[in-house]
């Protein structure tokens, strides 16, 4: 079984995290079968973005990341603290480790911005919530080149807009763990591809 983990900060976006959720647990009902899921967080119980409480498999300081093939950052919401934890030392580090070692690290929307704090998108592309510049600014200070698309993909780090961009970035993922046929055949059975949905 390969494994990724899903990586939560206390005010995560519910629907961002739960895009992750839904297609690699689809994936591993009715797909390749091999792509296991784990969450992570700092500590064992956090709240999302409106107050959802939510358990983790594992905190921080459990994760060996030899164990992982991929990392998936959701974003949040400032006003419910998500910073704090994704700008964190101990975000910060296992961002670093991942990259360090060539894996996928995948987010929607302020995702991008703990994967810039730590450094690792220095000088390389990618982009972040664009609903006003604030967010896009802020991706710049920390010396990303912003790419005014909904989806950029530099090397293995996948940025993506806004929780639009969500469904697609989680497909993106699944391809590069499995392949192009197999994330077809996810988004047929999930309805994706259904005209008559």
């Amino acid at each position: 079984m390969r494994k990724v983990l899903l990586l939560l900060a206390d005010g995560f976006e519910i629907y961002e995290a739960s895009v992750f959720i839904d297609v690699l647990g689809w994936d591993k009902t009715y797909g390749s079968q091999e792509i296991e899921l784990v969450t992570a967080a700092a500590t064992k119980n956090i709240k999302s973005t409106f107050g959802l409480k939510v358990e983790v498999d594992l905190t921080l300081d459990q994760v060996n990341t030899d164990e992982y093939e991929a990392l998936a950052i959701p974003g949040g919401f400032e006003i419910y603290g998500f910073y704090r934890d994704a700008f964190s030392n101990d975000f910060q580090k296992l961002i670093r480790a991942f990259d360090q070692k060539g894996k996928v690290i995948s987010s929607i929307c302020t995702g991008a911005l703990p994967i810039a704090n730590s450094g690792v998108l220095n000088g390389r592309n990618g982009t972040t919530y664009n609903i006003g510049p604030e967010r896009q600014d802020q991706l710049r200070t920390f010396g990303v080149n912003v790419i005014d698309k909904p989806i950029v993909e530099d090397q293995n780090i996948i940025t993506s807009w806004s929780p639009v961009t969500a469904v697609d970035v989680a497909f993106k993922l699944l391809e590069r763990l499995t392949d192009s046929q197999n994330v077809a055949n996810i988004k047929t059975m999930m309805g994706f591809d259904n005209p008559k949905s």
